[in-house]
C-alpha cells in the first residue's frame, strides 16, 4: 500500500491507545475514531513495513456500538478516546485490554473475569490541568490535541466538574483583559503556562494553582483573586507554582500560597484527607473508593498485622485499610505527599502509622534492613510500574499477601510475572474503570505467598 490509497476495511479490534484496527491483505491498519464492527473506506496516511495508519474516508456501515459524541471537540482533543461508542462497549474493550496484557505479557493463566464500571461517566474528575497558549493574538486554554502540544480551546469539558468552566472563563477573561502573555514552548517566553484546578468531591473545596514562568509575573495576577474568591466561594486555596524550565513537566518545585491555607481537604473512604498541589490523589473519587474497597477485601488485614503501603501518596489507601491494633508503614518520593499523609493520620486519630519520604526501592531496603516483615504489602505505582529491585525486596520481606494496583495493565502484567518468579501466585484479579471515555483502565491483583515460599 501507498500513502493516499483508499481501501475497504472492517474494524475488528482496538489498540491500547484507542485506535481501531483492521486488516487489508494481511497488513494491520490502525484507524482513530473507529469502533469494532465499523465498515469503512480507509485513506492510508502513513505506511510502515508491517502496518499502516489510516483515517476514515467514508463510513459505509457503522458499528452497532456507535453513538454520537456529546463533545464538540472530541475529534480534535486528545483527552478522550471512546466518546464515539457506548460505555458498555468501552468496558468490554477495556476488560479485553487487561486480559490481553496478562495473557500475552505476563503469561498468566488467571485472567480477570469482570470489570467494575464507573457509576459516573461525566464530570467525574476532581482535577484538571489546562495548558495555556497564544493563538491569533489572544491567550487560550484547553487541552492538547492527540500526539501534539497544540492547544484545543475547551472550557466545558464533560470530564471535569461543571464549576471549573466558570472559573476558567473568569481567569482567561482577566488574562486577556490585562494582556498577560501565555507561555510559548518554542521561545520560552510568556507568563502563564498552566491553570490547575483540584476539587474535593465530598467537601466541594477547590484549589486553584497558576503555573507561571517566573516570580516576576506574580503581581500581574493579584487583581484576579478578590473577584474570583467572591464569585466562587468554594475556592479555599490559590497557589502559585513557578516553573521556569523548558520542560514538558507541568509543575516546578516552588510553591507560593497567594490565598488560603495552600491545601484543601476531602473525604475518602470515611477518612479526612489533606491535599497539596503536588499530592497524588485518584481523580475519580467515588470509583477510587470502590477500588480501595476491593483492596481492603484482597488485603484481608487482621488485628495485629503490619501493612506496608508503597507509593502511598497522601496515605489514602493505607489509612482506609488500617484497623485497630494494626500498624501502618508508608513511603512515597514526593515530600508534600508524605507531609499530607502524616497530617491525615493525625487528623483521623490513627496513631500507629509511620511515613517516610523515599523512592519505593530505597524505602523497601530501609524497611527490610531494620527487620520489618509486613503481613500485607500494597503497591500502587505510577504507569511505569515497579522496578525489579523493589519487587525483589518486597518478596524478601515474605509477606502473606501483596495487593498490586496499577493504572497500566502492561506493566502490571510484567510486575506480576516477576513476583511469580519470586515465589508468589496471583489468586485474584479484576479490572476497574476509573477513567471513563479515555483509554486508561486500572487493575487490581492479589498475590499470595506460595507454600514453598513460607517463612521459616
Amino acid at each position: 500500500m501507498r500513502k493516499n490509497d483508499i481501501v475497504p476495511l472492517e474494524i475488528t479490534g482496538m489498540t491500547n491507545e484507542g485506535n481501531g484496527v483492521g486488516r487489508y491483505e494481511g497488513m494491520a491498519v490502525f484507524v482513530p475514531l473507529t469502533a469494532v464492527g465499523d465498515k469503512i473506506d480507509c485513506r492510508i496516511v502513513k505506511v510502515q513495513k508491517s502496518f499502516c495508519y489510516g483515517i476514515i474516508e467514508r463510513l459505509i456501515a457503522p458499528s452497532q456500538h456507535r453513538c454520537e459524541p456529546e463533545c464538540g471537540v472530541f475529534s480534535k482533543c486528545g483527552g478522550c478516546a471512546f466518546r464515539h461508542f457506548t460505555y458498555e462497549e468501552e468496558l468490554r474493550v477495556k476488560l479485553d485490554f487487561v486480559r490481553s496484557s496478562f495473557e500475552r505479557i505476563g503469561k498468566l493463566d488467571l485472567l480477570p473475569e469482570s470489570i467494575t464500571g464507573s457509576e459516573k461517566t461525566a464530570h467525574y474528575r476532581n482535577k484538571a490541568q489546562y495548558p495555556v497558549a497564544m493563538q491569533e493574538g489572544r491567550a487560550v486554554c484547553g487541552f492538547y490535541s492527540r500526539r501534539s502540544h497544540r492547544v484545543i480551546e475547551q472550557h466545558s469539558c464533560n470530564l471535569q466538574p461543571e464549576i471549573f468552566e466558570g472559573i476558567i472563563d473568569r481567569i482567561m477573561g482577566y488574562v486577556n483583559q490585562n494582556a498577560i502573555p501565555a507561555y510559548d514552548e518554542i521561545t520560552g517566553k510568556g507568563a502563564l503556562r498552566h491553570i490547575y484546578l483540584r476539587r474535593g468531591e465530598n467537601t466541594g473545596e477547590i484549589m486553584l494553582c497558576l503555573v507561571l514562568t517566573s516570580k516576576a509575573h506574580i503581581k500581574s495576577f493579584e487583581g484576579l483573586y478578590p473577584a474570583l474568591v467572591s464569585e466562587f466561594e468554594d475556592i479555599k486555596s490559590i497557589v502559585i507554582n513557578i516553573n521556569s524550565k523548558n520542560t514538558n513537566a507541568i509543575l516546578g518545585n516552588e510553591y507560593i500560597t497567594a490565598f488560603g491555607k495552600g491545601t484543601i481537604d476531602d473525604i475518602m473512604c470515611g477518612r479526612r484527607v489533606t491535599l497539596s498541589p503536588s499530592s497524588f490523589y485518584q481523580v475519580n473519587t467515588p470509583q477510587a473508593q470502590r477500588l480501595y474497597g476491593k483492596a481492603a477485601e484482597y488485603a484481608a488485614l487482621k488485628e495485629g498485622e503490619i501493612l506496608l503501603d508503597l507509593y502511598c501518596g497522601t496515605g489514602t489507601i493505607g489509612l482506609s485499610l488500617i484497623k485497630d491494633g494494626c500498624r501502618l508503614i508508608g513511603a512515597d518520593i514526593v515530600p508534600s505527599s508524605i507531609e499530607n499523609a502524616k497530617r491525615n493520620a493525625i487528623q483521623n486519630g490513627i496513631e500507629n502509622a509511620e511515613f517516610i519520604c523515599a523512592d519505593a526501592a530505597k524505602a523497601a531496603q530501609v524497611f527490610y534492613e531494620r527487620g520489618e516483615r509486613p503481613d500485607v504489602i500494597i503497591a500502587d505505582p505510577a504507569r511505569k510500574g515497579c522496578d525489579r529491585a523493589t519487587l525483589e525486596l518486597m518478596a524478601k520481606m515474605s509477606p502473606k499477601r501483596i495487593v498490586m494496583i496499577s493504572c497500566d495493565h502492561s506493566t502490571a502484567a510484567r510486575d506480576i510475572a516477576v513476583l511469580r518468579e519470586l515465589g508468589f501466585e496471583m489468586t485474584r484479579c479484576e479490572a476497574v474503570d476509573l477513567f471513563p471515555r479515555t483509554a486508561h483502565v486500572e487493575c487490581i491483583s492479589l498475590m499470595e505467598r506460595s507454600k514453598s515460599n513460607d517463612r521459616a
